[in-house]
């Protein structure tokens, strides 16, 4: 049996701790969630439910919760970190002196850090001061909703070290959870933050009502972007074809349960960014922060990328969408 921390008690650290638990019928893993909330913590553990995300998911008995992070981590074998990607860093500061030593360090944040331009697993090897080889990430079209329904889903489990992916993707694995392994971390963690961006940029033209020939147009330019910007970093083009790439960017650009699509909604119907963050009652979309840092870093690798920087022109420089818009379909048309 080997036991599981998972630190943050979202909807999806919530869905992916249900799959945890719920992954070895034979040998059932004792899985652990830390939650920033007390009240959260005890509503776990005495009504299995966590009644902020994910209301309706009875979670299984052998899933406990704590706000204690020590006690969370105490004598795992796996670390899980389900906090946002902003907020990543501030967090595991706080724990990575508890995090017992040679345990594998999964991520499932997607982004790129302000300010260091980082990506997330980049941040967890600083931060916690860990070979590269310990880390692993995981990704993939991935919906917190459909997992904990127990819809068919397939994932990508990441990681420099072949052996600790394999060990990662054997915990996780259920009757309706598949991850595949990969050993591309750069692709799979600029695949899962590029596609926060252009769900955005799908989520504002469905706002103001365009439809279907938008965003298949905005899906394949994003792409287009993000295979750019991923093979100037080292990232593998086949990668970013594949579940981490295509697959994460189609579903999160095409759903209403992606938390971007329908911030950039709210944007294309006329809210403002108080407004909309307003309306989604506490759910991070995690493409509002990540297009600032996504933009620096395409600049820095000297990689044009103007859906992206039409959002955070709309986000940050007081843009209005409509501009937005045209300034896009102006632009200089050269080969696909």
């Amino acid at each position: 049996m080997t036991n599981v921390a998972v630190m943050g008690a979202g909807s999806f650290g919530t869905a992916m701790a249900k799959v945890f638990a719920e992954a070895s019928r034979q040998e059932p893993h004792k899985v652990t969630m830390w939650c920033r909330r007390q009240e959260v913590a005890d509503g776990i553990n005495t009504n299995k439910l966590n009644a902020s995300y994910l209301p309706d998911t009875v979670l299984p008995e052998n899933l406990c919760a704590t706000h204690d992070p020590e006690e969370a981590l105490s004598g795992v074998g796996l670390v899980v970190l389900a906090v946002p990607s902003q907020s990543l860093r501030d967090n595991l500061a706080s724990w990575s002196h508890m995090i017992p030593d040679d345990v594998t360090i999964l991520n499932l944040a997607k982004g790129i850090e302000i300010g260091t331009l980082k990506r997330m697993s980049e941040v967890v090897v600083e931060v916690a001061d860990v070979p590269e080889d310990r880390v692993a990430v995981l990704t993939g079209p991935n919906f917190a909703k459909e997992i904990a329904t127990q819809q068919p889903t397939l994932a990508v489990v990441a990681s420099t070290n072949e052996a600790r992916a394999q060990h990662a993707q054997y915990l996780v694995r259920s009757d309706y959870f598949r991850p595949y392994t990969n050993n591309d971390v750069v692709g799979c963690e600029i695949g899962g933050a590029t596609k926060n961006v252009i769900a955005l940029v799908c989520g504002i033209a469905s706002g103001v009502g365009l439809g279907e020939n938008s965003r298949a147009a905005i899906i394949t330019r994003g792409l287009a972007e993000t295979l750019r910007l991923g093979t100037a970093l080292g990232a593998e083009p086949l990668t970013l074809a594949g579940l981490a790439g295509v697959g994460d960017l189609v579903a999160t650009c095409s759903s209403p349960l992606s938390r971007n699509f329908t911030f950039g909604s709210r944007l294309g119907q006329g809210m403002t960014m108080e407004q909309a963050q307003a309306a989604a009652s506490g759910q991070v979309a995690e493409g509002v922060k990540s297009c600032i840092s996504v933009a620096d870093l395409a600049r820095k690798a000297g990689v044009e990328m103007p859906l992206t920087e039409a959002v955070r022109a709309v986000c940050y420089d007081g843009i209005p969408v409509s501009r937005a818009i045209v300034d896009l379909l102006n632009r200089d048309v050269g080969e696909e």
